[in-house]
């Protein structure tokens, strides 16, 4: 199937909207990779009462039939993870290689929650009193709104969707608006799953339209969102307001930290991997390279040289490293971010320049800035770009100081050769998830993913942990 325009997908049909939205490559803006459908209210409104309508009979299923579909779902993507890779770097920017990687990863976590499906688990207790029995078991919240961003187009709407059917909710799912060709080709695959009409519908469309009658409507009992945190200050408060269940996972503003007795070319590697891949364009992103006086200068230079040697260039060039900023309005904020770096008195060491290549497309030299300060802006604010800050600490208690100095606490990392260091630095850093000798950006599908502070609300994502979100506790008793 491959309409044009491409529709959204309601009450088990293929509709399509008053109006469209163009999807255009950021590594070639001459070409036009489809025009995709916009939800109106109307349409928004025959979504919600074909998804509450379907809802009770979907969370009454059995969870075979529930692990059938996510088992075909999965088996699917993992078939054509390279076209479907190929077309996620078109979109939006990530190398063909990061792509493919990330509709794999989509596919397992469909099959994990495949699984889950079968592993719902209860408690049956004796109770404080004579003869009655107790049972404690797991039931659908019903209708889901997920509202998920451009970064990650394949593997976040996965990590949403999959367990909210395999819990047995409805799900009205609002991709990002800059990244609609991996939203539809994952739900055409969820479209023929098996999945009775109304169980899952495709929502592309403005969040002024599609995710503001998400926050308000009541038949929307839960909601999960990714995004910035303005967005998701207002989706809480809507939530509350109604008592509607929410999860949030907003944004990061993540250190790695280097002692004086690491291994340089390793948190080079990672410093690298975290602060540029993907073009800085990720939640776990490490901006900030919070690096032991004793070892700085040798670090600096190390990094700017492999920071030099980064090839920047079309999303499917096979020898592209980084590709392109997603769009000029974010190109224009991670400019802004750069000329505020210099403004402050960061020494600029390399990069942070537009750059041309061979098709027109939004190019941008990874920045490194050095002799910054925990105090500056751009130290403080997530860039959500290719833009990285090196600080320098005295010892390591006072790297530890500047790396939870942040209002958020998504991902932490250390490079370092001290297991006392290490086991201190995994317990003390406020984060939700910490890592030791590793990138900070990179999670398994299988194990929670979120943090603390600004950066998260609500329940965890992913593995067994999702079952908190996407469904309610509820305590019986029987006097037999």
């Amino acid at each position: 199937m491959n309409p044009s325009p491409y529709a959204n997908y309601i009450a088990g049909q293929w509709l399509e909207g008053p109006s469209q939205r163009a999807n255009i490559n950021p590594s070639d803006t001459r070409d036009l990779i489809g025009h995709y459908s916009q939800a109106d209210a109307a349409q928004v409104e025959l979504a919600l009462a074909s998804a509450a309508a379907a809802a009770p009979a979907w969370g009454l299923s059995t969870p075979q039939q529930r692990a059938d579909a996510l088992d075909t779902i999965g088996q699917e993507l993992l078939a054509r993870k390279d076209a479907l890779g190929e077309l996620l770097a078109r979109e939006e920017g990530k190398t063909r290689v990061e792509g493919i990687g990330e509709v794999a990863r989509a596919a397992a976590i469909f099959k994990f929650f495949a699984q889950e499906a079968l592993r719902q688990r209860g408690d049956k207790l004796a109770s404080v009193r004579p003869g009655v029995e107790v049972e404690v078991t797991r039931e659908p919240l019903g209708v889901v709104g997920l509202i998920t961003p451009w970064n990650f187009p394949a593997a976040i709407p996965a990590w949403k969707i999959a367990p909210a059917l395999a819990f047995g909710n409805a799900v009205l799912f609002k991709p990002a608006e800059l990244v609609p060709g991996t939203a539809w080709a994952l739900s055409e695959i969820i479209s023929r799953a098996g999945l009775p009409a109304g169980v899952f519908q495709l929502l592309m469309g403005p969040g002024a339209v599609v995710g503001q009658a998400m926050l308000d409507d009541a038949r929307v009992q839960g909601l999960s969102f990714t995004g910035s945190v303005g967005t998701g200050a207002r989706v809480a408060q809507a939530a509350v307001q109604r008592g509607a269940k929410f999860q949030l996972e907003m944004g990061g503003k993540n250190p790695w930290v280097v002692l004086d007795d690491a291994d340089l070319d390793l948190a080079v590697n990672c410093a690298v991997q975290s602060a540029f891949f993907s073009t800085g364009q990720r939640c776990t992103a490490a901006s900030r390279l919070i690096v032991h006086k004793a070892v700085y200068a040798q670090f600096v230079e190390k990094m700017a040289e492999a920071t030099r040697a980064l090839r920047v260039g079309h999303a499917l060039a096979p020898d592209t490293q980084i590709g392109p900023v997603i769009d000029e309005q974010q190109l224009n904020q991670d400019l802004r971010y750069i000329a505020m770096a210099r403004a402050e008195g960061a020494r600029p060491v390399c990069g942070g320049e537009l750059l041309k290549r061979d098709t027109p497309g939004h190019f941008l030299s990874p920045a490194l800035f050095a002799d910054c300060d925990n105090a500056m802006q751009h130290c403080r604010e997530e860039i959500f770009g290719p833009v990285a800050s090196v600080i320098p600490a005295d010892n390591y208690e006072h790297a530890l100081d500047l790396a939870n100095d942040t209002p958020f606490g998504l991902s932490s990392g250390i490079c370092t050769r001290s297991l006392k260091h290490a086991s201190h630095f995994k317990r003390h850093a406020q984060a939700g998830m910490v890592m030791v000798n590793l990138p900070t950006a990179g999670v398994d599908y299988h194990v929670p993913f979120g943090g603390r502070k600004a950066s998260s609300q609500g329940a965890r994502e992913q593995g067994s942990y999702a079952a908190e979100f996407f469904s309610s506790v509820k305590t019986s008793y029987l006097l037999p």
